[in-house]
C-alpha cells in the first residue's frame, strides 16, 4: 500500500509505505517536526522510533537523526511495519533462572537477546519470555499484567538480571537502583575486557553521560548531561605477541545506571571494551597485537566483552540481603584462556 501526500495534505497510514514531499513555504524544518505535522495520526514517539530504526528515507537514503533538516522538495519515505499487540504477549524462549519466588526473579540474560520490545524488537525479548514463564503469577504492575523490568542490559551485554513479579516488588527494586548502593545494600558488578592497561590498580569515572550530539543511537561524555560514577579495578592483565601489555580484565561497579554506562566510560579513558564495534572501533587494529588464538576466539566473540557477573540486593519482602555471582559464559571464558596463554 502506498499513499502521497503534497503540500499541505496530511497522511493518514496503515502498514505500508507513506510518502510526503516537503512543501516550499515550510522552508528547512527538523524532520521529527515535518512528520508530525504531515502525518497526524502516528505519535510523535512512534515517528522518533521509526526514525531511529532507520524506517525513514530522504530521498534515497535512511536518515536516523529526527534533528535533520529536510529542505523544500525533499521526499520523504516512511516504512510502516504492520501493526503489533498494544502489550507484549507470551512466548516460548528457555530462560536461565538462577533465583524466583513470589516477588522476584533473577536471570542470567544470555547476548543477543533484547529485554523489552521496541521499534525493531516487537517480539522475541526478555518480557515475551517472562510473561510466558510467569503466567497468572505476575500481579497487575501499572494496571497491566506483565513483568517490572526495573534496569536492562544492552543486547549484546551478557549476566544477572532481576524483575519484579507484583507491584510490591517492583516499587522497592526502583528505589533501591536509584540509590545504586549509596544507602543500601544494593551493588552491581561487571566484567570488562579492555584495550590496553590502566596505568594504576583501580580507579573512578565520573563524568556526566547524555545523547551523543551527531549520532543519536550513542551516549557520550558530555557536559551537563546526568550524573554517571563507574568504579573500576584491575583483575588481570593480558600480553600480546611481542610480550608486551594488551588488554586488562576489568571489574567495573557501578554508582548510577545510565545507557551504555561502562562502555562509555571505559571508551572516554581510552580503555575500550574489546569487540565494541560502537565506542571503540578505532581500536580494532590492536586485535594484530594478539596471539591467533586471542585474535579468533575475539573475531567469533561477535559484541562487547562485558559480563553482568555480581548482583546484591535487599529482598523487596523479607529486607534479606541476596547475592547472585555468575560466571563468564563460554564465549567470554574462551577469550580469557586465550588471551592467559599468551603469557
Amino acid at each position: 500500500m502506498e499513499k502521497v501526500s503534497s503540500s499541505h495534505q496530511a497522511a493518514t497510514p496503515g502498514a505500508g509505505k507513506v510518502t510526503i514531499t516537503v512543501a516550499g513555504d515550510e522552508g528547512s524544518v527538523r524532520l521529527d517536526r515535518v512528520l508530525a505535522v504531515r502525518v497526524p495520526s502516528l505519535s510523535r514517539s512512534r515517528l522518533k522510533a521509526l526514525i531511529l530504526a532507520g524506517s525513514v528515507n530522504v530521498g534515497t537514503a535512511a536518515v536516523r537523526d529526527p534533528a535533520y533538516h529536510a529542505a523544500p522538495g525533499d521526499t520523504i519515505t516512511i516504512d510502516v511495519p504492520e501493526a503489533v499487540a498494544a502489550e507484549p504477549g507470551p512466548e516460548p524462549i528457555a530462560l536461565d533462572i538462577v533465583y524466583e519466588d513470589d516477588d522476584i526473579v533473577v536471570i542470567d540474560k544470555p547476548k543477543g537477546l533484547v529485554v523489552h520490545p521496541a521499534a525493531g524488537h516487537e517480539t522475541g525479548t526478555l518480557v515475551n519470555a517472562l510473561i510466558a514463564h510467569c503466567g497468572a503469577s505476575l500481579s497487575g504492575i501499572g494496571g497491566v499484567r506483565r513483568p517490572g523490568i526495573v534496569h536492562r542490559l544492552d543486547k549484546d551485554t551478557s549476566g544477572l538480571m532481576v524483575v519484579a513479579k507484583n507491584d510490591l516488588a517492583h516499587r522497592s527494586l526502583t528505589a533501591q537502583f536509584a540509590d545504586h548502593g549509596r544507602t543500601g545494600a544494593m551493588e552491581r558488578g561487571y566484567m570488562a575486557f579492555v584495550w590496553g592497561v590502566p596505568n594504576r590498580q583501580r580507579g573512578t569515572v565520573d563524568a556526566p553521560i547524555d545523547r551523543h550530539p551527531h549520532a543519536r543511537e550513542k551516549m557520550a561524555v558530555r557536559d551537563g548531561g546526568r550524573e554517571a560514577v563507574t568504579h573500576w579495578e584491575i583483575r588481570e592483565t593480558f600480553a600480546g605477541r611481542d610480550g608486551k601489555a594488551v588488554a586488562t580484565l576489568l571489574a567495573c561497579h557501578l554508582e548510577t545506571g545510565r545507557t551504555h554506562q561502562i562502555r562509555v566510560h571505559l571508551a572516554h579513558i581510552d580503555h575500550p571494551l574489546m569487540g565494541d564495534a560502537v565506542y571503540g572501533p578505532h581500536f580494532k587494529t590492536k586485535a594484530s597485537h594478539l596471539g591467533s588464538d586471542s585474535q579468533a576466539a575475539l573475531s567469533a566473540l561477535g559484541r562487547q566483552a562485558l559480563h553482568a557477573y555480581l548482583l546484591v540486593l535487599e529482598h523487596p519482602r523479607t529486607g534479606e540481603i541476596l547475592r547472585w555471582e555468575s560466571p563468564l559464559p563460554e564465549d567470554l571464558a574462551l577469550l580469557e584462556r586465550c588471551l592467559e596463554a599468551a603469557l
